[in-house]
């Protein structure tokens, strides 16, 4: 087992030139923990300080590039130069504990909360509600608010330059706006960002061009990007795993640092078909044949596990629940005390794990998500 276990401890390289200790990755989750005002609270600074000890590279929890895609109460923002004092502080709370800190960055799109925004009215791709009870229809975005958001994508990256950050993570994933503007559901638009699979990819390809233009300028060769995306989706018309393959071929060729995907388990069928139970990541990581590093995750709970997703071809395993759990999860894997590592959440456990208070609600008013004992 120690020889195996190895293999989770040995460095990595992203950019040819940057190094990361280990292959574990700290998860991007979401804290409900900003301050109210969108700058980061001291709670959620507890918070990563006590995970970032042993992890080679963390993800924070998403921020939003501009006011109009809030998509959480408590999240914080880096929408302008006024929020750079707290994301100094998270970037420095990250990487003196040993990670690396890469910011996570994204619009709500359709599914921004219209009671967080300032207008009250969502925008997306096309006037599409997303197939949920209540739900808003967006306002189709005109062009001018199309290249605003590419430009907010980049100034986002900036700020995470100047603040310290080591990269960011693109979050073209979990049905927000840049997954909108792929899925054949949410673009209905006929233009030059909708259409056939390869229109509906452009507005992503912009963004990606905007961020590594910035990146370039701004922080050099190190300075890390990269890009997490969801394989399927089950509306129809949705997301294919086919339309994905697609977009994996044209990010693959793109210069990103890494790919990262979104899924509940790293081993799953398709979501769309349920007859095709044969896990789709074989697929992707064919597809990606090596072109650029990628990121495992979903269900990944054991040092055992974690390793056979390595052997797969991953060269990073990301973890949220188990490091909510067990901010030592990586220390006592070096230490040979795997048998010691939490695999439960005792309703006792808030304080001494740093988890913030809107956090911990919604980790015990959601069944299911988390191990929970008394």
């Amino acid at each position: 087992m120690e020889l195996r276990v190895n293999k989770l401890l040995e460095k990595r390289i992203l950019n040819s030139k940057v190094n990361i200790k280990n292959a574990i990755v700290m998860a991007p989750m979401t804290t409900f923990a900003g301050n109210a005002d969108g700058t980061v609270s001291k709670e959620e600074l507890s918070y990563y300080k006590v995970r970032s000890k042993g992890v080679g590279m963390v993800i924070t929890a998403t921020t939003y590039v501009s006011p109009s895609g809030k998509g959480f109460k408590g999240q914080f923002s880096a929408c302008d130069d006024s929020f750079l004092p707290g994301l100094k502080k998270l970037a420095e709370t990250i990487k003196g504990e040993g990670a690396l800190a890469i910011l996570q960055m994204f619009h709500g799109g359709r599914m921004a909360r219209p009671d967080e925004i300032p207008s009250g009215q969502t925008i997306s791709a096309s006037a599409v509600a997303p197939v949920r009870p209540g739900s808003m229809i967006p306002k189709e975005m005109t062009e001018t608010e199309i290249e605003d958001t590419i430009k907010a994508f980049g100034n986002t990256a900036r700020l995470a330059i100047k603040a310290g950050f080591d990269g960011v993570e693109i979050h073209g994933a979990n049905t927000y706006l840049l997954q909108q503007f792929l899925s054949p559901h949410s673009n209905r638009r006929e233009d030059n960002w909708g259409g056939s699979v390869e229109k509906r990819m452009n507005f992503p390809m912009a963004v990606i061009e905007e961020v590594k233009k910035v990146a370039k300028e701004k922080a050099g060769e190190n300075f890390i990007v990269g890009y997490r995306f969801s394989p399927e989706e089950v509306e129809n018309p949705g997301i294919t795993l086919e339309d994905t393959l697609s977009f994996i071929d044209v990010l693959s060729n793109k210069g990103l640092s890494y790919l990262h995907v979104s899924i509940l388990d790293f081993w799953q069928g398709s979501m769309r078909d349920k007859t095709n139970t044969k896990p789709i990541i074989t697929k992707i990581l064919d597809k990606i044949n090596g072109r650029v590093p990628f990121i495992g995750v979903g269900s990944i709970h054991t040092p055992e596990e974690a390793i056979k997703v390595l052997e797969s071809g991953a060269q990073f395993i990301a973890l949220g629940r188990e490091i909510i759990m067990e901010p030592d999860w990586v220390s006592k894997v070096e230490m040979g005390k795997v048998s010691e590592i939490r695999t439960t959440l005792s309703k006792s456990d808030k304080d001494s794990l740093e988890i913030p208070e809107p956090l911990w609600n919604v980790i015990i008013n959601t069944p299911g998500w988390f191990p929970i004992t008394e």
